[in-house]
């Protein structure tokens, strides 16, 4: 089964196409207002000390804009940014070969940091705290540490899944910011401000058609965008108006709240399948052929902001917006409405 056009968004996304609309700086930078006025400040005040950055917590959703804050805050401190993973740091000696690297004030970006190992964890600590690295030589009545001093350096750390960092680790970030999904509004000044970088002819209704279904993802708004130009060049003259962007975007079956194809089969799944539930998540996964993880990052968050559907201890259950949405009458005995 093909994976769907926002499964593809967020699982792989285009990053030549992402690094070329990246914004360089905070005026430039449009949403998440009060986020970006604490960084703001956050620098002009370690300029005014000639101080390096506390470390930054970065959480929310993907495709907010999250390595590009990482990005903007590198460029307005004047310093190097080094970019990593939790999951490509495997042992102490992948975490000391780029904490030798950095130089005073840099900016060390752990992307998805809530997937560091434990053990990783513990050799972070000092370096946050201390600017210290203790490395373990060897193992046994053999073993000894190595006690390496770090310069100045500012961690921005990147989570999808808040809930999973661990207390210690969240603690020692000196700001905790959280990044919301975007208002349309929002999206359509980015949406234009990416087809002016693209050299692309789009109108303001063109790119509200776009922005209406882009899930309050960035992300998503620049992707949907770029499908939109090529639907246009070859069906539209080059020109994206709102009519030439709902049959581009119905054309990959994006609907006009935003649902793909996927999305309308988790709604029709626990409605018609599981009686509008409750149901499991496992259970849903397997009555649609998917992984369940795929299911609770990508589909879900936006199903049940939108108010289609809602978690409950028992499970999955649908509301009344989706059987609106699929025209389909509730069950009166539906423990999950009672």
């Amino acid at each position: 089964m093909s994976e769907s056009f926002y499964q593809q968004t967020n699982n792989e996304p285009d990053k030549s196409f992402e690094l070329s609309l990246r914004p360089p700086g905070f005026e430039e930078f449009h949403g998440q207002e009060k986020v970006t006025d604490r960084l703001m400040l956050m620098v002009k005040a370690a300029a005014m000390r000639d101080d390096v950055l506390e470390h930054i917590l970065l959480s929310g959703p993907p495709g907010l804009g999250k390595t590009t804050l990482a990005n903007i805050i590198s460029n307005a401190t004047g310093t190097n940014l080094h970019t990593t993973s939790g999951p490509q740091i495997e042992k102490a000696g992948d975490l000391a070969g780029i904490l030798t690297n950095i130089q005073k004030g840099d900016i060390l970006f752990i992307d998805e940091i809530h997937r560091l190992h434990p053990a990783i964890e513990e050799y972070l600590y000092p370096a946050m705290e201390d600017y210290r690295l203790d490395i373990i030589i060897d193992s046994g009545p053999a073993a000894r540490t190595i006690q390496l001093n770090l310069p100045k350096f500012t961690l921005v750390g990147a989570t999808t899944r808040a809930g999973m960092l661990t207390s210690p680790l969240r603690s020692r970030f000196g700001l905790v910011n959280r990044l919301d999904y975007y208002s349309q509004k929002e999206l359509a000044t980015i949406i234009k401000r990416s087809a002016q970088l693209l050299k692309v002819d789009i109108q303001d209704d063109g790119a509200d058609e776009i922005a209406d279904r882009s899930r309050g993802t960035p992300r998503i708004a620049n992707n949907l965008l770029r499908w939109t130009r090529d639907y246009a060049q070859v069906k539209a003259d080059g020109v994206i108006t709102a009519q030439t962007a709902h049959a581009a975007l119905t054309m990959i079956e994006i609907d006009n709240d935003g649902l793909d194809e996927m999305d309308k089969r988790i709604l029709e799944s626990v409605i018609y399948k599981f009686r509008g539930g409750p149901v499991g998540l496992s259970n849903l996964a397997v009555a649609l052929g998917e992984d369940a993880s795929t299911l609770e990052e990508v589909h879900e968050p936006f199903l049940i902001m939108q108010g289609f559907l809602k978690r409950t201890p028992r499970g999955r259950v649908a509301l009344p917006a989706a059987y609106q949405k699929l025209g389909a009458i509730p069950e009166t005995d539906q423990p999950g409405l009672l």
